[in-house]
């Protein structure tokens, strides 16, 4: 879905401030609902650690390259970590375990197939199935991207990833604006936040953002290319949660942008989308370039022409983020 400009910025038109308000009462009703199937939940403990990487807010904030930093870091230390993922956008219910030469984004969702480049990840609708197909594929650690709000399963360390820039909105609960659930409650059940900065030099505001005063450990990390941009004319597009975020790091590192086209998160691109694409980079004299996660949506014969720009999540303080790791570690083998 694509957020409503009131989510982030104030109403610009009639029309929006009517939606604004006519959607305010809804946003607590929604909360409570989310809280009471949060608090009257059992939620399972399995025989590994499970971290998840999730976020209070509905849209892109970074947590999928958190994860794959996290799955990466505990691969290196010989440690079997797998993945699980609830395969949002996909029409699998699992459990099963992806395949990259078998299944598509429309098979498992798009995050999933990024995740699968890192470690072995297990689609479930039911996480706690999920959880327990993993361990019989022996993994010591469960990396869950996203389910902050999914009870399903006890989670031994809990990671929020917050977008810096655009922290909570508006500060109100779907669909009134972006949060998930009330930010007090989803905050209480965090171990960690990570905040993902645009770039290594910038200064969150902690105030503005409401965590001058938490107890948890707050992280910085930011998204860093894994090469320089094509020296071509490059036309932009991109389905995420912020589209504006890929444009920018683009422009910012050096790239001719001859023009972008934004699209709603997760967007199925169809061959009419693609043709319209080539035909705006044509007249633009320019080369097609999308985020890793909008290419992997994109039937492989259809392809053709358009080039990805990885990136990747660099902690600024990468022991602390590992001492999240061992501390997941140490309460999974203090409950055996």
């Amino acid at each position: 879905m694509k957020p409503p400009h009131f989510w982030y910025h104030e109403p610009a038109t009639l029309l929006e401030k009517l939606m604004a308000l006519l959607l305010q009462p809804l946003g607590p009703v929604f909360a409570t609902q989310v809280a009471t199937r949060i608090r009257n939940a059992k939620s399972a403990k399995v025989d590994a650690a499970v971290i998840c990487v999730g976020n209070l807010t509905v849209g892109g904030t970074g947590k999928t390259p958190v994860a794959i930093a996290l799955l990466g870091a505990l691969r290196e230390a010989g440690i079997n970590v797998q993945a699980l993922s609830r395969g949002y956008g996909g029409s699998v219910k699992g459990p099963l375990c992806v395949d990259l030469g078998r299944h598509t984004a429309r098979d498992v969702g798009d995050e999933p197939l990024l995740l699968a480049r890192a470690a072995p990840v297990w689609i479930s609708r039911n996480r706690r199935a999920g959880a327990e197909a993993a361990i019989l594929h022996q993994a010591e650690v469960i990396i869950m991207d996203d389910g902050h709000q999914n009870p399903q399963l006890h989670k031994d360390v809990s990671i929020l990833v917050v977008d810096a820039e655009a922290g909570w909105g508006n500060g109100r609960v779907f669909p009134a604006g972006p949060l998930r659930e009330n930010f007090d409650d989803g905050l209480a059940r965090a171990d960690a936040i990570v905040l993902m900065i645009p770039a290594p030099d910038y200064e969150p505001d902690y105030d503005r953002l409401g965590l001058t005063e938490v107890e948890v450990p707050v992280l910085k990390a930011w998204l860093e290319p894994d090469s320089a941009p094509p020296a071509d004319t490059l036309f932009a597009f991109a389905g995420i949660g912020r589209p504006e975020k890929f444009f920018n790091a683009l422009a910012k590192a050096g790239a001719r942008i001859g023009g972008t086209k934004a699209y709603p998160d997760h967007h199925e691109f169809s061959r009419n989308d693609l043709r319209q694409l080539r035909s705006l980079a044509e007249a633009a004299g320019a080369q097609l370039m999308t985020t890793e996660k909008d290419l992997v949506r994109i039937p492989a014969p259809d392809r053709e022409g358009i080039t990805a720009w990885p990136v990747r999540a660099v902690f600024e303080e990468p022991a602390r983020a590992t001492a999240l790791l061992e501390q997941a570690l140490d309460a999974a083998a203090a409950r055996r």
